[in-house]
């Protein structure tokens, strides 16, 4: 029997860890073939891939992400292939399966929640022609009018499990790719956003055979490891026994992500981090939400503002981890204005991303089912994204995205920290606002429906800012200038301004460079260069103040300087050199 199991990711970067766990539970028995494909494949191609592979059994991973495309595939898969039995399972038709058979024709059979065992006894009554009607986890139709629902029996003992990482066909791809482990299933919190909120309790995988696929995985390349576990942080000792082994086992280049429940790690955790962990090597994502008291009793959210500020606090002090801080609008109660508090809030931490989404009323979460409580109204496909409710319009909701549309450009990206610190402490009442305003001209300008190369970011920011009659212009264009130097790997053709020196005078800058041997300790460095490379790997521009001593203190100090930017083409690193303006002789000669 050919037995198929595939799933459409986000991203190709991505990887479906679902169906490499049933394709390693259904072996020896049955020898199954993984397909994947993303979001923006065309139905076509993925369709004639999949024929191609004559499938007796198709099996596809469904999530709010990838189901509408999916059903797309099914029903072009059932035109030309009507014998083949579809088995969808995955988060998306764990719940209101009745919906999905009725709406999806195509579809044989449904697989209820953790899915190794059902899904391989599905396999074995399929294989021998056998009665489903007592597969827990099933769920099928009897008849046109009827459909039959097993709920699912106990769970599995994950101790058991064979690992899902050692496939061969895996090993080419995984430097390449985002690869996920779990050392857990379940959470121990009731968030009613969530649908790990529906599981009782927290069980645990075998932690040695865990360690053991870690290495595997980054013996042969892993990059980018991802636990999906929902608090890895929950059992202290645990995750202390984690951190050292990856610590102590790690390949340079590996990068390890989390999810943490932040106001729960204890201050010795994060010493222990700040002081043996190397630089990189950990990334935290932190689900703040909201910091909305009245709105987190509302949706069974605990949550210790102080501790949680307090972890982030001493995890950005170490600067050896970056934190990803998630927020979500639109959650019960929580109207623009205090939405607004708990951005400033979170921003107030400045987290390396603050990811802004927004309210998924999901299938199966106690919210969707008390959404007529709090009046919302919410899309009614995937992925259920919340339009309104009783105290946020709808027209709100769109300022609010507004606002994450620029968030992502000019926070998350990087690509101007210098700049965007001092426009958001000195020029905005609230960091809020700057993104709020910014955000609503961004739109009005048309920019949100095109695409932007790295200097349209910068003159599009400046021109915001002309329209503010802002004071501090000349400073915010020099800040702007410094970022964009700083975020090149090569000497660019010309910096983002049109504004540039004369040769005359840059020329003269670089002979005091040549000639002098008095010149601030901080241009040493540049000294030693020589005119060809001066002239072939640095940049210099005039600015209105001490950018050395704005980047040591955030002090600015009124003083006209050069900085002599050098690209070096051997590390491609960039260093940046202060030369007051005053000892530099521009007088031209007769």
């Amino acid at each position: 029997m050919n037995v198929v199991l595939s799933t459409l990711n986000a991203k190709y970067i991505h990887t479906n860890l679902a169906i490499r766990y049933l394709k390693s539970y259904a072996a020896p028995e049955f020898e199954v073939q993984l397909s994947e494909y993303t979001i923006k494949d065309p139905s076509m191609n993925i369709v004639t891939d999949l024929f191609h592979k004559q499938p007796d059994v198709l099996g596809f991973s469904c999530y709010i992400w990838n189901i509408e495309e999916t059903i797309r595939v099914i029903s072009m898969i059932k035109k030309i292939m009507p014998n083949v039995i579809i088995v969808l399972g995955g988060p998306e038709v764990t719940y209101d399966v009745n919906y999905w058979l009725e709406r999806v024709p195509d579809v044989d059979y449904i697989i209820i929640g953790e899915g190794e065992l059902s899904f391989k006894q599905l396999l074995n009554a399929i294989k021998n022609q056998e009665d489903v009607s007592t597969i827990p986890g099933l769920a099928y139709r009897t008849n046109e009018q009827l459909s039959k629902v097993n709920p699912q029996s106990n769970k599995l003992d994950l101790r058991e499990l064979p690992s899902p990482f050692r496939f061969k066909e895996d090993l080419p791809h995984l430097s390449k790719r985002v690869i996920y482990i779990e050392t857990s299933r379940g959470c121990p919190f009731r968030c009613q956003f969530c649908l790990s909120s529906i599981e009782v309790g927290v069980r645990y995988f075998d932690r040695e055979k865990v360690k053991e696929d870690i290495r595997y995985l980054m013996e042969n390349g892993a990059k980018t490891i991802k636990f999906v576990d929902r608090t890895f942080n929950i059992s202290r000792s645990y995750a202390m026994e984690m951190f050292q082994f990856l610590i102590d086992e790690h390949k340079p280049g590996t990068v390890f992500q989390f999810e943490i429940t932040a106001d729960i790690m204890r201050p010795e955790v994060i010493q222990f981090l700040n002081d043996h962990a190397p630089n990189g090597l950990f990334r935290f994502e932190i689900g703040v939400q909201s910091t909305n008291d009245e709105t987190n009793d509302l949706v069974m959210r605990k949550q210790n503002w102080d501790k949680l500020t307090r972890t982030v606090t001493m995890v950005k002090q170490g600067k050896k981890i970056d934190q990803h801080l998630d927020l979500i609008a639109g959650l019960p109660e929580e109207d623009y204005n205090s939405f607004r508090k708990t951005f400033n809030d979170v921003f107030a931490l400045r987290p390396e991303e603050l990811q802004l989404g927004f309210l998924k009323l999901l299938r199966g979460t106690g919210l969707r089912v008390r959404s007529d409580d709090f009046g919302y109204v919410y899309m009614d496909h995937a992925p259920y994204e919340m339009l309104s409710n009783r105290v946020l319009s709808f027209s709100e909701v769109a300022r609010i995205k507004q606002v994450e549309d620029v968030l992502e450009k000019y926070w998350n990206d990087h690509r101007m920290d210098e700049t965007i610190e001092y426009i958001v402490t000195h020029e905005f009442n609230t960091p809020f606002d700057f993104f709020q305003e910014f955000g609503m001209y961004w739109e009005a300008a048309g920019w949100s429906r095109i695409g932007h190369q790295l200097e349209d970011l910068f003159i599009r920011l400046y021109e915001f800012l002309e329209t503010r009659n802002t004071g501090s212009l000349s400073i915010i264009k020099d800040l702007m200038t410094y970022d964009y130097f700083a975020n090149q790997k090569h000497k660019p053709r010309k910096s983002w301004s049109s504004e540039i020196l004369s040769k005359e005078e840059q020329q003269s800058v670089y002979l005091s460079i040549l000639n002098s041997k008095n010149e601030p300790e901080s241009l040493a460095p540049a000294l030693r260069l020589t005119e060809k490379e001066l002239n072939k790997h640095t940049i210099v521009e005039k600015m209105s103040f001490d950018l050395q001593h704005y980047l040591e203190t955030k002090e600015i100090v009124n003083a006209s300087t050069y900085v002599i930017t050098y690209f070096d083409p051997t590390s491609h690193t960039v260093q940046f050199f202060n030369l007051p303006a005053k000892n530099i002789n521009t007088t031209k000669k007769e």
